[in-house]
C-alpha cells in the first residue's frame, strides 16, 4: 500500500470530491461493514443487506465482490457491472482513513460520451460477452447450465412447450462402461437434441442426466411430434467409440401459458417420472385428443399408485387432494385392508403412507408383515402420525420406513417427499431391471453353450435330448420346494440357478465310454456295468483338467454332480460310496431328478413308465435310497411336476413340427 493511500478523513473528502469531476460516482465503503457482512454470510444470516443493494437495485448476494477483494489484498481492483442494459467501470481502491481500512469505490458509466476506438470497443464487448457466455454454458456439452434457468429463464412470461428429458439408466452407463462413456452419451444426446430443434429454442442441462427443452410458441400437437421424434433419434443414435451402449430418454411434456415458469417444470417432471416406469416413452399432461388428462381417461393407467392406510376417513381424503392429481390412490382404513391391497397389487403399488396408531392392526404390525413377505424391499413407506417420540420414529425406522410425515400435514412438504421417494425407488427398480435383464441374457448364453455339450453326450448315447431339459427343469422344481420347506442348506437363487445349469453336465463322462455299452439294447454284464460306472470319474477328471475355471462356482457345482449323482443316502451308490449328507445337496437333487425322468422316459432298453408309477417305485425304494427330505418334496410338487413334464413335452413336440 502506497503512503498517498493513508488520510485523514478531511483529506479523503476533498480526493473524493476531485474525482467526481471524473467518475460520476465516487463513495467510501466501510472495511469493517464488509467483513461483517461477510462473516454473517457464511453463517447462513441473509437477513441485513449491504448498501450496494440499493445502488445496483439487486435482489440478492454480490458475487466476486470487487471491493471486498482490494480489501483483502490491500490493493486496487476493476470490474464491470450492469444495470439494465447499461455497462458501468467499477474501480475498488483500498486506503486508509484516520488509521481505519476503507474502500474507496469510483464508478463510470460506459456509454456514448465515453470514446473508446472500434478495436478497444469490439475487444471490450468480445471479453465481456465471453464472460457471459462462459457463465451461462455447461462445459461438457455446451448447452446452458442451471445457471442460466434460474437467473434468464425463471422469470420468463412467454408461452412455451416444456419438456424434462432424462436419460435412462445413465448410472448403470457410468458403471459399465466408465465415466467417459457417461460423458460420451450426454454429449451424444445434447447433439441430437440440439439438431432437431429451432434456434429461438433452449437447450438447458438441468440435472446430471436430465434436460430442459424450452421451446417458445409452439402448437401442442407440433410439440408432442418434436418430443417423439427426438427420443426416436436418441434410440437409433450410436454413442461415439460406444457402438454396444443403448441410448433411450423418458420425456415429460409441459405447456406454459401463464404464471410461474416453475410450476409447467415441475408438472412436465412428474410426466417424466411417469414415463420413466416404461422406460423410452413421452408422456405429455394432455389425452390423445389434446384434452387435460381426466381422472378416469385411459392415461390414468400410466400413473403410480400411492396406498394411503389411516384409519381416519379425514386424514385419507386431505392426503388423497395433496397428491390425486398425479398418482393414482388406494386406500385402507386398517393394517388388514393394507395387507389385502399389498396382496393383491404388490409392486404395483409405488409407495405406501402408513399411519402407525390404528386400533386392531396398528402401522408396527403391517410393517412386520412387509418385512416377513419382503414387500419392504420393493414398496416404500413413508409413515404418517401425529406421535412423535423419539421411540416411536427410531422403531419405525428401524422396521424399514423411508421417512416420516407429522400431522398436522403441510401440503407442499407431503408432496414433494413423496415425488422424492418414488424417483429414488423408480430408478432403483429400474436398474434392477436391466441387471436382471442382463444376468438372464449371460445365463441364456451359459445354459446354451452347456446345452449344446449335453447334446453332443445324449446323441451318443441314443437319447433324444429331452433328458437335459428334463433335467433342469426337474432341479429347479425340487431346490424351489426344498427352500420352501428347510433352511438347513442356505440355497440362495443364484446357487439354485447354477444347479440346475450345471445339471446339464451330469453325464459327461458318458464320452468316455463305449458306445457299444452305452447302447445296448439288453441287459449289460457286470463287467459291462463297470465299465459304464467309470463315466462318473471321467467326468469329473474333464472338469477337474480346466485349470482356468476351477475355481468358479458353476465349475465346482458341475464336479460334484458329474462324480456323485449317482450316490445313494444309505452309502449303496458309487463312485465312492458317500453316505447321506456326505453327498453334496446338488448330486442329491439331480439324482433323484435323474432317477425320475429315466422312468418316465422311454429308454433302448425299456418302456416309459407313468407319472404315478414312477413316484411309486421312488418312493418305495426300488430305484435306491434318497434324502427323505427330498422325497417329501417331490411327493408335495407332484401336481405340479406332472403338468409341467406335460407342457415341456408338448413345446418340445411343437418345436420339432416346426422344424
Amino acid at each position: 500500500m502506497n503512503k498517498q493511500d493513508q488520510m485523514t478523513m478531511q483529506e479523503a473528502e476533498r480526493k473524493m470530491e476531485s474525482l467526481r469531476e471524473v467518475f460520476q460516482v465516487v463513495r467510501l465503503v466501510d472495511g469493517k461493514m464488509l467483513m461483517d457482512r461477510e462473516k454473517r454470510i457464511n453463517a447462513g444470516d441473509l437477513s441485513e443487506t449491504c448498501q450496494c443493494y440499493t445502488f445496483w437495485k439487486k435482489d440478492k448476494e454480490c458475487e466476486n465482490c470487487s471491493s471486498l477483494l482490494a480489501l483483502k489484498e490491500q490493493t486496487q481492483k476493476i470490474k464491470f457491472e450492469f444495470l439494465d442494459l447499461q455497462v458501468f467501470q467499477v474501480i475498488s481502491r483500498y486506503v486508509e482513513i484516520d488509521g481505519r481500512p476503507y474502500v474507496m469505490e469510483m464508478i463510470q458509466n460506459l456509454d456514448e460520451s465515453i470514446q473508446i476506438d472500434q478495436e478497444g470497443y469490439e475487444r471490450l464487448i468480445s471479453k465481456l460477452s465471453g464472460y457471459n457466455e462462459k457463465l451461462y454454458t455447461d462445459v461438457l456439452t455446451g448447452i446452458y447450465n442451471r445457471r442460466f434457468f434460474e437467473e434468464k429463464i425463471k422469470n420468463m412470461e412467454d408461452e412455451a412447450g416444456i419438456a424434462v428429458i432424462d436419460l435412462d439408466d445413465f448410472k448403470l452407463h457410468n458403471d459399465t462402461y466408465g465415466h467417459s462413456a457417461g460423458d460420451a452419451a450426454l454429449i451424444t444426446t445434447a447433439n441430437i437434441i440440439k439438431k432437431y430443434i429451432r434456434k429461438t429454442d433452449i437447450l438447458i442441462r438441468y440435472g446430471g442426466d436430465e434436460f430442459l427443452l424450452i421451446l417458445p410458441s409452439i402448437k401442442k400437437h407440433i410439440f408432442e411430434d418434436k418430443l417423439k421424434l427426438i427420443r426416436e433419434k436418441i434410440h437409433d443414435a450410436v454413442v461415439p467409440n460406444y457402438e454396444k451402449m443403448q441410448l433411450s430418454v423418458s420425456i415429460g411434456g409441459a405447456i406454459f401459458r401463464e404464471g410461474n415458469i416453475e410450476d409447467a417444470v415441475a408438472s412436465a417432471d412428474r410426466q417424466m417420472y411417469i414415463a420413466k416406469n416404461y422406460k423410452n416413452m413421452v408422456v405429455t399432461e394432455w389425452d390423445e385428443n389434446g384434452k387435460k388428462k381426466e381422472e378416469n381417461s385411459a392415461s390414468e393407467k400410466l400413473k403410480q399408485q400411492i396406498l394411503i392406510v389411516d384409519d381416519s376417513e379425514i386424514n385419507r381424503e386431505i392426503l388423497k387432494e395433496i397428491l390425486k392429481e398425479d398418482y393414482r390412490i388406494l386406500e385402507a382404513a386398517n393394517g388388514e385392508e393394507c395387507l389385502e391391497q399389498l396382496e393383491r397389487y404388490g409392486t404395483g403399488i409405488s409407495l405406501v403412507l402408513l399411519d402407525i396408531v390404528m386400533p386392531e392392526m396398528d402401522g408396527f404390525e403391517v410393517l412386520a408383515a412387509m418385512n416377513q413377505n419382503h414387500w419392504i424391499e420393493d414398496i416404500p413407506v413413508i409413515m404418517i402420525s401425529s406421535e412423535d417420540s423419539d421411540s416411536y420414529i427410531r422403531r419405525a425406522y428401524e422396521m424399514g420406513v423411508s421417512d416420516y410425515i407429522s400431522r398436522p400435514f403441510d401440503a407442499k412438504i407431503v408432496y414433494q417427499r413423496v415425488l422424492n421417494m418414488i424417483k429414488l425407488y423408480a430408478k432403483q427398480r429400474r436398474l434392477i431391471r436391466l441387471v436382471t435383464r442382463q444376468i438372464y441374457e449371460k445365463e441364456r448364453n451359459n445354459r446354451m453353450l452347456i446345452g449344446i455339450l449335453s447334446q453332443i453326450v445324449e446323441f451318443r448315447n441314443g437319447e433324444s435330448g429331452r433328458h437335459v431339459i428334463h433335467i433342469n427343469l426337474i432341479t429347479q422344481l425340487l431346490l424351489e420346494q426344498l427352500v420352501k420347506k428347510t433352511g438347513k442348506y442356505q440355497l440362495s437363487w443364484e446357487e439354485r440357478l447354477l444347479i440346475a445349469t450345471a445339471s446339464a453336465l451330469h453325464d459327461i463322462g458318458k464320452v468316455g465310454i463305449d458306445e457299444k455299452i452305452l447302447n445296448k439294447p439288453g441287459k449289460l454284464t457286470k463287467e459291462e456295468f463297470e465299465i459304464m460306472k467309470t463315466h462318473t470319474l471321467i467326468g469329473a477328471q474333464m472338469l477337474d483338467n480346466l485349470d482356468m475355471y476351477r475355481n468358479e462356482k458353476l465349475l465346482k457345482l458341475a464336479y460334484e454332480i458329474c462324480r456323485w449323482h449317482h450316490e445313494r443316502y444309505d452309502g449303496k451308490g458309487y463312485p465312492d460310496g458317500l453316505v447321506g449328507e456326505e453327498i453334496p445337496i446338488s448330486a442329491q437333487v439331480v439324482s433323484l431328478a435323474d432317477v425320475y425322468d429315466a422312468l418316465v422316459s422311454e429308454r433302448v432298453y425299456k418302456k416309459a413308465f407313468s407319472h404315478e408309477k414312477a413316484l411309486e417305485m421312488i418312493q418305495n425304494g426300488e430305484c435306491g435310497t434318497f434324502n427323505p427330505l427330498l422325497l417329501q418334496c417331490m411327493t408335495e410338487a407332484q401336481d405340479k411336476l406332472k403338468t409341467m413334464m406335460e407342457v415341456a413335452e408338448n413345446e418340445l413336440k411343437g418345436v420339432e413340427k416346426t422344424e
